[in-house]
């Protein structure tokens, strides 16, 4: 079992700058964590060899089109784990979890069309003996999540450093709060119309989910591409808001032991409001406004059971728009924002 204490602050710092861009090169980071290249380098090699950190380029749904759907999967008992782990191995789902009695599963389907979308949900799961219900909800809109990490709200960099790495990447001012980012914090520029992806760049994407920070002569390699081609194509996605890059890591790293989903319902009228309220606070790893009766849902992660209710009666408590509340601890995470690996065993991460 991996120890709070087995990190200290620089851990935290890189994990925190490779949220804010994570391809910046370790010399930049160690500039502004003001310590050493090869300091930087041996721990992010540390993390990452065991597990503990993966940096993961990822594409943005709105950008490309996509709709995302969360889905409450109720399973026998005996088969809970098996349904989840068939899940955990399909290209379109990810945040795949164990919820409350080992009986739900809690997973985020992206539709690719509306075709892809019916075959999990009409016909793959009613058809699978182990699963005895359904439940499924539109994700209609991010208040906080995706290239948002909860990592952001961890105050481990200060404002001035995540104000240097901010216009190092060239990516715009610093959030407000510097460490602390809001609700609109790094969102990516709505497109007019869905970006159409070619088969070299699906290629890079695919290097790119498994390992963020992959050398330009692997991602060259991929794509039949040049350096230089490559490099260019990925300031092009970024730019265009299809690619950002994302840090899974082992959230005890932070001294969060403890993570339940929060299903709400809120009048429409203070659905909105409620949501970027709810986005600002510190325990919050994402929101969304959805269809269904509970419209509104966040994860959120604390350091015990002890702390997760005085969250929910103080800072939920406070939000006097929210009707209905149903909270669901997670007993295991078995897929996190990118792909499963072979032979990966399931840590519990952001």
């Amino acid at each position: 079992m991996v120890k709070t204490d087995a990190f200290d602050d620089v851990d935290r710092q890189l994990v925190h700058a490779l949220q804010i861009d994570g391809r910046a090169p370790f010399a930049r980071i160690a500039a502004v964590l003001g310590v050493s290249d090869q300091t930087v380098a041996r721990r992010y090699t540390r993390l990452r060899t065991r597990g503990l950190v993966r940096v993961l380029g990822l594409t943005d749904t709105t950008a490309l089109g996509e709709v995302e759907w969360s889905l409450r999967v109720q399973c026998r008992p005996d088969a809970a784990l098996s349904v989840a782990e068939a899940l955990a191995r399909r290209a379109d789902t990810s945040w795949v979890s164990l919820m409350t009695g080992g009986t739900e599963i809690a997973v985020v389907v992206r539709s690719r069309s509306g075709q892809d979308g019916d075959e999990l949900l009409l016909r793959e799961l009613p058809r699978t003996p182990q699963v005895v219900g359904v439940t499924a909800q539109c994700l209609l809109h991010q208040f906080f999540g995706g290239q948002q990490g909860l990592v952001n709200k961890s105050g481990a960099l200060s404002e001035r450093q995540v104000a240097l790495l901010r216009t190092e990447e060239g990516g715009g001012p610093p959030s407000p709060g510097g460490g602390q980012a809001g609700p609109a914090a790094d969102r990516p520029v709505e497109a007019s119309a869905p970006v159409v992806l070619s088969e070299a760049d699906a290629r890079l994407l695919g290097v790119l989910e498994i390992d963020g920070r992959a050398p330009l002569a692997e991602l060259a390699a991929a794509t039949n591409w040049s350096q230089s081609t490559v490099r260019r194509r990925l300031a092009e996605l970024r730019q265009q808001g299809v690619l950002f890059f994302d840090v899974d890591y082992d959230m005890r790293m932070f001294g969060l032991d403890t993570r339940a989903a929060l299903w709400m319902s809120v009048s429409p009228a203070e659905l909105h409001a409620t949501g970027e309220r709810i986005a600002e606070h510190p325990e919050v790893a994402c929101c969304f406004a959805s269809t269904g009766q509970h419209n509104l849902f966040a994860m959120v992660s604390c350091t015990d059971v002890p702390a997760l209710y005085r969250y929910l009666t103080t800072s939920i408590a406070a939000l006097p728009a929210i009707r209905l509340l149903e909270t669901s601890p997670m007993i295991r995470r078995i897929k996190g924002p990118g792909p499963v690996l072979a032979g990966a065993s399931p840590r519990r991460r952001r």
